[in-house]
């Protein structure tokens, strides 16, 4: 038995996914929020609303949205998304390979 391996924590351990969870939970929520009171007291004297959004699983998103200027803006955040979701994938295969 080789005891000069020393343990080291692995990116995969379900302590550090949770971790990686909670704070990216509790990061989203106050900017979703900020993002609701900036966007309503914008379009206070506005009556046009627009909006969209995306569902992403995996890395394929599912895009929707109620005129071409939100559309426009939900595929060029989704494609950005997803092509980090992809380069971290294939990152990550690289470094555990």
């Amino acid at each position: 038995m080789n005891l000069t391996l020393e343990k080291r924590p692995r990116l995969t351990e379900a302590g550090v996914l949770y971790s990686m969870g909670i704070v990216l939970i509790l990061v989203g929520i106050p900017i979703i929020v900020i993002a609701v009171i900036v966007l309503s007291m914008r379009s206070a004297g506005k009556s046009k609303i627009g909006g969209g959004g995306a569902v992403i699983i995996g890395p394929i998103p599912i895009i929707f949205g109620t005129d071409k200027k939100s559309l426009k803006t939900i595929i060029s955040l989704s494609l950005a998304l997803t092509i980090l979701l992809i380069s971290v994938l294939v990152i990550r295969y690289w470094l555990l390979a």
